[in-house]
């Protein structure tokens, strides 16, 4: 067909068209037809287009832009069959054109069409003149490196491939958004295309979500591993007194000296332990943890270092110890100070000639571990009371580091009880509310005397307890007689799970006296403290109990007011 017949067609009466369009300012809206049409600037949409490449990049911008115009040609499409039914093949075609021209999108000049509908035969040039991606290019965003116009060029793809009935495409050859003389487009079946089927992708949906759910979990993972490289998984904590106490373990972490962690029971001395194995360059090698109070005494030196067969009773075959298995790598001992002194021997031969025996052997095995040890006990007073060995104390204890207990680092409360309350809900496949405020506020107040074991029971036993979608109470937190009683700013809550409350007529005359006699915060709790052992008849764990605080906790005041038996 000519150009100029294609033209005339093209620019024939299109009144059948503009009848269609419908304002109806009533109810906010513009209609085509039965399709909703909206009338937005070009500027707008310049903006979007902008703030898309930067957010998704070129390459999934232009397949949003190409399934946009897609969608609208899929449309129009059906739309020129309903309208012209009666019309020749090109006519119906040119519908679309038209319609793109009413739009405002571009005007679409004919170059060459050679349509045959029925064999599938499909050739087309375009010229593009006023192409408003071209206009929002040049005059927003600037010069392209490749065609620009991608709505364009989906709307084409779309309306021909349901005119004909088979996967036509449409490329843009020319295009002036990126410095060409003018905007040309082919089209032709996509066979006939070299790259069809690297084109067809961009008309594929792609949900991104997914892709950054997936891009999240391995940055993640990522992150977990640097984390464990770098030194920083000692735990959950944010507090000064628990991050300080991990920058001062980081700091021994890459060598081979022995850690010795000082702390009361349930502070997280294993999660440290662990920590110090991850950050050294013994990470892929085995760590293997021991707590020393659960293996009876009897059975301690076998199971640390290993035992012959026949070398006691019930010795039926050997095997190897703790220490065998932790070879290269990490062996944490928890409660050390319950050894007996027969493995406080051995143990102190493992460090000084990195050798053993196993019980009931005569050869001796080299082993290369590194040793971290635990105890909720002071080892200096256990070496004076005889109990421990002094040399094996001073080479335990190289590198001590305390670890703070739960009630001086309040802070950190909140965020461990986050992280038990997903870790429970994940559990118990539920989803609670959270704490209520009251509970919250009885969480600051209690001594914790179990620290973060017992802050996870607690939180356990909350969830347990409480339905899904509802707030984790008080009286499912702690027992039922500290949930009856009502707290007030001055009340404490102990280890017991009793509310102890200041009796209110006597409690400001005695404070008044305190201040009145300038008596020092040492000098009232070495009072407290002599005063707490003379009732409990000298009994260490007595008086711990009357004041509200451990055994470990006591016999450290003890020795700091010289108050050691």
């Amino acid at each position: 067909m000519s150009s100029s017949l294609k033209n005339e067609l093209l620019e024939a009466n299109i009144k059948d068209l503009t009848d269609l369009i419908r304002f109806s300012h009533e109810d906010g809206k513009v209609w085509f037809g039965e399709q909703r049409m909206l009338l937005m600037q070009v500027s707008a949409m310049a903006a979007f287009r902008r703030e898309l490449v930067n957010s998704i990049g070129v390459e999934r911008a232009k397949g949003f832009f190409l399934r946009l115009g897609y969608q609208s040609g899929l449309r129009d499409a059906e739309l020129s069959r309903r309208l012209r039914p009666q019309c020749t093949d090109i006519e119906i075609f040119l519908t679309g054109p038209q319609l793109h021209s009413l739009k405002g999108m571009v005007k679409a000049n004919p170059l060459k069409l050679d349509i045959d509908q029925k064999s599938g035969h499909f050739y087309a040039e375009f010229e593009w003149i006023n192409s408003w991606e071209v206009e929002v290019v040049q005059t927003e965003l600037g010069q392209m490196d490749e065609p620009a116009c991608w709505s364009l060029l989906g709307y084409a793809c779309a309306f021909t491939s349901s005119f004909m009935g088979r996967e036509i495409i449409f490329r843009e050859v020319s295009c002036r958004g990126c410095g060409d003389e003018r905007c040309l487009i082919v089209g032709k079946p996509a066979e006939e295309w070299e790259d069809h089927d690297e084109f067809s992708e961009y008309f594929k949906a792609e949900p991104i979500i997914e892709q950054l759910y997936s891009l999240q979990s391995q940055v993640n993972s990522l992150r977990s591993s640097l984390e464990r490289q770098q030194g920083q998984y000692y735990g959950i904590g944010q507090s000064q007194s628990y991050n300080e106490a991990c920058k001062k373990i980081d700091k021994a972490a890459q060598g081979k000296v022995s850690v010795l962690l000082l702390g009361e029971t349930g502070v997280g001395k294993e999660v440290i332990a662990r920590s110090v194995h991850l950050r050294s360059k013994r990470a892929d090698k085995p760590f293997v943890a021991v707590n020393c109070a659960a293996i009876p005494q009897e059975l301690i030196e076998a199971e640390l270092f290993g035992v012959e067969k026949g070398a006691f009773t019930g010795a039926t075959q050997s095997r190897a110890g703790r220490f065998e298995r932790a070879d290269k790598g990490t062996i944490f001992l928890d409660e050390v100070a319950e050894l007996t002194p027969r493995a406080q021997a051995t143990l102190l031969r493992v460090l000084q000639e990195q050798e053993l025996e196993r019980v009931g052997g005569v050869q001796t095995q080299k082993v290369d571990v590194r040793v971290i040890a635990a105890t909720n006990e002071s080892l200096e007073q256990a070496v004076n009371e005889g109990r421990f060995r002094a040399d094996l104390y001073y080479r335990l204890c190289v590198f001590p580091v305390k670890i703070p207990p739960l009630r001086d680092r309040l802070d950190d409360i909140p965020l461990l009880v986050e992280h038990f309350l997903q870790k429970f809900h994940n559990d118990y496949s539920k989803r609670t509310l959270g704490l209520s405020d009251k509970a919250w506020d009885y969480l600051t107040k209690y001594a914790w005397p179990g620290n973060i074991r017992e802050l996870e029971n607690v939180i356990e036993r909350g969830i347990i307890l409480t339905d899904s979608n509802e707030t984790i109470s008080v009286d499912s937190l702690f027992s039922s007689t500290i949930s009856q009683l009502e707290m007030t700013n001055d009340d404490h809550v102990y280890s017991e799970g009793q509310v102890v409350k200041p009796c209110e007529k006597d409690k400001d005359s005695w404070i008044d006296a305190i201040f009145e006699n300038k008596i020092s915060l040492d000098s009232i709790e070495k009072i407290l403290t002599e005063k707490a052992m003379e009732k409990a008849n000298e009994n260490i764990s007595g008086a711990a109990r009357l004041l509200g605080v451990t055994r470990p906790a006591l016999a450290y005041r003890l020795k700091k007011h010289g108050l050691v038996l």
